[in-house]
């Protein structure tokens, strides 16, 4: 029998017990989430108290933004993660160095090339995400400074990916964790103390940005598996199409999700004029849903990106049943997590709503209480989909995540937020269902093609034994 490289033996992904490796790796990542999705979330809390419900409106339509962003982000630090960690269980360091590299190289360019989109169309943009003429001038004055710190963000999440894969995940933690600390303390400085408004709250979210860039780029002198040396940064067409096709999958679902925001904030005050809610109500309730929503998503992706590195290396390493058992494992966090969401979501859905500030509009929390509890019906499923994505990319097979990431999306959602309201009684209703329908087909498809790659592995695996 054949020795394995020394590195299979060496790095405890490929020997440890799942469950410690999970908890490991998952924990820290569902924190970095968590505190990610708190820049919007806390800019929200505070905008809602301040400014009030066309504030929270303002940042909705500027949702999109960031979460093209973060995006761009996924695309490189998922994929170069999943490179690093494959190379990794192959025992090849130098590619997993390059890889690295190369990401470096990409997060610099993505991401100021970005920043320079958004200062020159800001207003186009805007409009296209349903900023209506009374949102408009607190969501330029929100994005216009939100916009700087793009670059920051980009390279904080990818460099947390690195980190994380590199055995890390407390540091990738720590990066995010930091941000958000400072801009949850300077939130109620800026908008309160100095009134500032939505400008306030955008400069406390770019000051929370840039210390986490400062961690996040101290960690690139500090790998453990690999040493970066300067020829590993000259960017390779091979090396970034590599990258790019890995990350595909996480970063389709956020576009994807973008890709939604736009056509579902459009839809409500399009339906909304005709309804007894007008064009605003509808618009900033579904801004209180979606980050709500969100914070359920953020522990999902906490998952995600935690088993990423075990299902990625022992994939590498061929050691197929730790790759099966780690993914049944990590499913069942997601589902508990997700059936936990749905209760609070039917159960408390007022109580939810006002925490974001009372817009004294019965109106306005009628909507967003039925918002809440409709479109977010099948939350205890919608996890499986965004899990499933991120596991064939763990495993190299980007075409396959990238078309399982657009299900839920763009292939069901999108088309039923245009139908439905043409032949529900009352149009704006139509959209509230699209949700539930669209999660319970994207599980249902996730479920038939899992079932078959789970199939050819264990096809693998009884192969190794013969």
């Amino acid at each position: 029998m054949n020795q394995e490289p020394e590195i299979r033996t060496e790095n405890p992904l490929g020997y440890a017990p799942l469950p410690t490796l999970l908890r490991r790796f998952a924990v820290p990542s569902i924190i970095a989430m968590l505190v990610s999705s708190l820049y919007n979330i806390v800019d929200q809390f505070f905008i809602g108290q301040g400014v009030g419900y066309l504030g929270n409106a303002a940042t909705n339509v500027a949702y999109p933004l960031t979460t093209i962003c973060l995006a761009i982000a996924l695309l490189i630090g998922i994929g170069s993660a999943s490179r690093f960690s494959l190379s990794l269980g192959e025992g090849n360091p130098e590619r997993a160095a390059e890889a690295v590299g190369n990401a470096i190289g990409m997060m610099v360019l993505f991401g100021l090339a970005y920043a320079v989109v958004i200062q020159l169309f800001l207003e186009p943009l805007l409009t296209a995400f349903g900023a209506t003429e009374d949102v408009m001038p607190y969501a330029v004055s929100y994005t216009r400074i939100t916009g700087l710190g793009m670059p920051l963000l980009i390279i904080t999440n990818a460099m947390s990916n690195l980190a994380r894969a590199d055995g890390s995940p407390k540091y990738s933690m720590a990066c995010m964790l930091v941000g958000a600390v400072i801009n949850t303390i300077l939130d109620p400085i800026c908008i309160f103390l100095l009134n500032w408004g939505v400008a306030g709250a955008a400069w406390a979210t770019v000051a929370g940005q840039f210390v986490s860039f400062l961690m996040a780029v101290r960690y690139a002198r500090h790998f453990h598996r690999i040493q970066l040396q300067r020829r590993h940064f000259r960017l390779r067409p091979d090396t970034c199409l590599q990258t790019v096709s890995l990350g595909l999958s996480a970063s389709l679902n956020q576009l994807a999700i973008t890709f939604v925001q736009i056509v579902l904030n459009n839809s409500l005050t399009y339906y909304g004029s005709m309804s007894p809610y007008g064009k605003e109500i509808p618009l900033a309730a579904c801004g209180i849903v979606m980050k709500v929503n969100a914070i359920m998503l953020a522990v999902i992706i906490g998952i995600n990106q935690g088993s990423q590195p075990i299902i990625g290396f022992n994939y590498g390493a061929r050691q197929f049943r730790r790759v099966r058992d780690i993914y049944r494992l990590s499913i069942t966090y997601n589902l508990a997590v997700s059936v936990t969401a749905f209760l609070l979501f039917q159960l408390f859905p007022a109580q939810i709503v006002g925490l974001f500030g009372d817009s004294g509009n019965a109106l306005y929390m009628e909507f967003a209480v039925k918002f809440m509890r409709i479109f977010l019906f099948m939350a205890c499923v919608n996890g499986v989909q965004m899990f499933s994505s991120s596991f064939f990319s763990a495993i190299g097979k980007p075409i396959r995540g990238a078309v399982l990431s657009l299900t839920r999306q763009v292939i069901f959602l999108v088309p039923l937020l245009l139908l439905l309201p043409l032949v529900f009684p009352v149009p704006i209703d139509g959209i509230l269902f699209a949700g539930p329908i669209a999660d319970g087909a994207a599980f249902l498809t996730s479920v038939l093609l899992v079932r078959h790659e789970m199939a050819r592995i264990r096809q693998q695996e009884l192969a190794q034994t013969q």
